[in-house]
């Protein structure tokens, strides 16, 4: 079997190429997920798992006639377990980034969502300037340094949140490490936490969680401070992850979500979980 065999042998047999007859003989397919990033994946009470990414990968599995499992797995231990083989697919608002494209192959993306600051509604940074606007980042040095001088300005001498080994991760890090202290957390709920705490003065994340967040009451005191940051900095947007021995999969993946986002399905899961059309431009 499959699972047994890329077990067996590790990671790094697992990434080599499968045999002809193997690759066209995918009947079920394990979709791994956090289920703690509301509202792309969550936890229900009963354990089961529901969410944006639920929902897309359940239409997609109908649309490929493959009978699919989800499973919950930490961030943390992801891309690791994929390629190890303990499933098949990853669907947990991954962005695609270049280094992440060295070690697992990307499918179409199926959102492209802005980034943005969090705070205490009655903290300083509140009234940071630009607070309910947005603004786009290119990854441009030139272009972007006013943006971002503006908040290093602002950040100075603070304490930024971010769960770890994200792509805001690294942004956070270039742009703010050396003005303000960041602290990382395994996930993105105790950055929440320690906001409203006071022990951090911002979070950095996706401003779809940040919004589904605010809607608990835990979370009720919090506010986005400073602009959203859109654009091309965050790479074409978020997907999901396969083995990059399992092309004919991804293939598979790719010819459904096509199917999914021209018929209006992913735009109708977007608005009933984030509350806004997330589907990428082109998409």
């Amino acid at each position: 079997m499959k699972h047994l065999f890329a077990a067996l042998v590790g990671v790094g047999l697992a990434l080599a190429a499968p045999s002809a007859a193997e690759a066209k003989d995918w009947q079920t397919v394990t979709i791994a997920t956090e289920g703690a990033y509301e509202p792309w994946n969550l936890t229900k009470p009963d354990g089961t798992l529901d969410g944006f990414e639920i929902d897309l990968g359940k239409d997609l599995c109908a649309r490929m006639h493959l009978t699919c499992t989800f499973v919950a797995q930490s961030w943390d231990g992801m891309i690791a377990g994929l390629n190890a083989g303990k499933f098949d697919i990853l669907m947990d608002g991954i962005a695609i980034t270049d280094d992440r494209s060295k070690v697992v192959d990307f499918s179409k993306p199926y959102a492209s969502t802005p980034g943005g600051f969090a705070g205490l509604k009655d903290g300083p940074l509140a009234t940071m300037a630009g607070t309910g606007t947005q603004v786009v980042l290119t990854g441009d040095k030139t272009h972007d340094k006013p943006v971002i001088d503006a908040f290093r300005a602002a950040l100075k001498g603070k304490r930024i949140g971010i769960q770890a080994s994200t792509s805001f991760t690294k942004f956070v890090e270039d742009n703010f490490g050396d003005v303000a202290e960041v602290v990382e957390y395994k996930t993105a709920p105790e950055h929440d936490l320690d906001v409203t705490a006071g022990r951090v003065d911002v979070a950095f994340d996706d401003v779809t969680y940040f919004v589904s967040a605010f809607s608990k009451p835990e979370n009720s005191d919090m506010m986005l401070v400073g602009p959203k940051i859109a654009g091309p900095i965050w790479g074409p947007g978020e997907a999901a992850a396969f083995r990059k021995s399992d092309p004919e999969l991804r293939a598979k993946f790719d010819e459904a979500l096509a199917a999914a986002l021209a018929d209006g399905t992913v735009k109708t899961l977007s608005l009933k979980w984030f509350k806004l059309d997330v589907t990428p431009v082109g998409g």
